[in-house]
């Protein structure tokens, strides 16, 4: 049995959807952002960052979605979260794990919370740099799609692509949304279509970026 501590639609949505796929029992525990309770005493013994995703794996907390997303894949292989160790598509799925934690989750970070940068709003060059970081990652992750996809690694789903719809999902009120990338569309759809991630949307209330909206 596993605990996931979450916030509807943030970084926990992707651990959220990735248990779905294990089939593994889990608990979840609603955190309301907008009561602070993140920041509470008893959840901060939990996780000292006050941030969501955190699992409780065995009776420990543990925390950061990528990282739970390798270790849900390692403890569940017959959810073929991750090429198994040995396969020649192993390299790569790590590859694209860390990639997309870099890349897009650092630079999200700083896109949602300018005072993360010491100001209230982005003045205008920064915003402009920090959008231009995350299209440029779109277009190298569109040009890779294209040529080898459908998924991150060719005709075999992961975990990575969890991982990069959640960060396209974060997109869809930006300037450019990363659906308006072909080949991203594309997985988009094909990861939205899985009965685990149309679960998760489900059980979080989500309403936008779904099939229907």
């Amino acid at each position: 049995m596993y605990t996931l501590y979450y916030s509807p639609g943030s970084a926990s949505m992707v651990v959220h959807a990735a248990l779905i796929e294990t089939g593994a029992p889990y608990a979840l525990e609603l955190l309301d952002f907008e009561q602070g309770e993140q920041h509470g005493k008893a959840y901060l013994r939990l996780n000292p960052q006050g941030t969501v995703p955190t699992l409780i794996i065995d009776g420990i907390p543990y925390s950061e979605s990528a990282g739970l997303l390798m270790t849900l894949a390692e403890r569940h292989p017959e959810a073929e979260l991750a090429p198994p160790k040995g396969s020649p598509l192993r390299p790569a799925w790590h590859q694209w794990m860390a990639y997309l934690t870099n890349n897009l989750g650092a630079t999200y970070r700083y896109w949602f919370y300018p005072r993360d940068l010491g100001a209230d709003e982005h003045p205008e060059q920064v915003r402009e740099a920090l959008r231009e970081k995350i299209e440029s990652v779109w277009r190298r992750l569109d040009g890779e799609l294209a040529a080898n996809g459908p998924y991150l690694l060719g005709d075999r789903f992961s975990a990575a692509d969890l991982l990069l719809t959640m960060y396209m999902r974060w997109s869809r009120n930006m300037p450019r949304p990363a659906t308006s990338w072909p080949a991203l569309d594309r997985l988009a759809l094909l990861v939205r279509q899985r009965p685990g991630w149309q679960r998760m949307v489900e059980l979080e209330g989500l309403t936008d970026w779904t099939l229907m909206a």
